[in-house]
């Protein structure tokens, strides 16, 4: 086979792996990371629960399995106050309305957020055996999903809660057709309606990729706690290092930015500058006109965005009528 073509089938290979793991490599982006309901909200995470939609194509049915990274608090990955005394909660929900649920799309997890069918849940505490190894909740049917016309694929949730104590967890998932190993689910992908994270210990650009659809109009960019600690800035077809508003410490920064045509039905790479390499664990999430959540991929839908200078001249045009 000529070296090209094997050339192209690595790069695939490696872009289905990279699309089952949550954080997606792409975002440079450490770990998801949920407190415990005690924790202040200074350390980052403003509402102790975090929630995750896998979305599985609809032309497959062989069984998968969620994977989760360090499920338990308590070791090499995971942030203390004082000594571990932290418990969450991973639940996997199917069925009807487990995505469609208006509860289940807030920013601020309340009312019914865990609805349809919940197919498995595991408490974790300070548990070694489970410390920087993964586990895997399933095997999962596709049929036990929720069938959705809007991201094209049948959809699972993953919520995770942190019940009691003040430490952090940070764990990642993956979607797996094993239970012993990460095999992706080709053409699967993730998403989230607010993201809770732990940025790398380095001086680094993570990258979150909302998805416009052709009914926004504007959006609102909301963070909280980044400590002042650098720059966020949106890139898209039509805006280059447009910048967004940055939160201090235990405080949300909000900034509205308008869509042009050609912004619409793509992404948005919205680029997290670290300055340092201190601890900073953050949440983030985006609102349109009508302050719906705007869903973040884990894959970006289309790829990242690339600005382009003709439509830089059209956003002008705009703007000084």
């Amino acid at each position: 086979m000529p070296r090209f073509t094997w050339l192209l089938i690595f790069i695939l290979l490696t872009q289905i792996a990279i699309a089952q793991r949550v954080p997606n490599e792409s975002e440079v982006i450490d770990y998801l990371i949920t407190f415990g309901k005690d924790a202040p909200s200074s350390k980052g995470d403003d509402d102790h629960v975090q929630i995750f939609f896998f979305t599985i194509p609809m032309n497959f049915d062989q069984p998968f399995y969620i994977r989760v990274f360090d499920p338990d608090t308590g070791g090499e990955h995971d942030e203390a106050l004082g000594s571990y005394n932290t418990k969450n909660r991973f639940s996997i929900c199917g069925g009807l309305g487990n995505f469609t649920n208006e509860d289940a799309r807030k920013t601020n997890p309340t009312g019914n957020y865990k609805s349809g069918n919940i197919v498995a849940s595991k408490i974790f505490g300070n548990e070694v055996t489970y410390d920087s190894k993964w586990y895997s909740f399933g095997p999962f049917n596709p049929v036990e999903g929720e069938i959705s016309s809007e991201v094209k694929g049948k959809v699972f949730k993953v919520v995770i809660e942190g019940l009691t104590g003040d430490d952090g967890n940070a764990y990642r998932l993956f979607l797996s057709t094993s239970a012993t190993k990460n095999t992706p689910v080709e053409g699967a992908n993730a998403f989230t309606y607010e993201y809770t994270f732990r940025l790398p210990l380095s001086k680094t650009t993570a990258h979150l990729y909302p998805f416009i659809d052709r009914s926004v109009v504007s959006i609102t960019q909301y963070n909280f706690d980044f400590d002042e600690n650098g720059q966020i800035l949106i890139y898209s077809l039509a805006k280059n290092r447009h910048e967004s508003g940055v939160s201090g410490d235990n405080s949300w920064a909000s900034t509205k930015h308008e869509i042009t045509d050609a912004e619409k039905n793509t992404t948005i790479d919205i680029q997290v500058f670290k300055a340092d390499a201190t601890n900073n664990t953050m949440s983030v999430y985006v609102v349109n006109q009508f302050e719906k959540a705007v869903a973040f991929f884990s894959v970006p839908i289309g790829g990242p965005p690339k600005f382009k200078y003709n439509a830089a001249i059209e956003f002008k045009k705009q703007e000084g009528k």
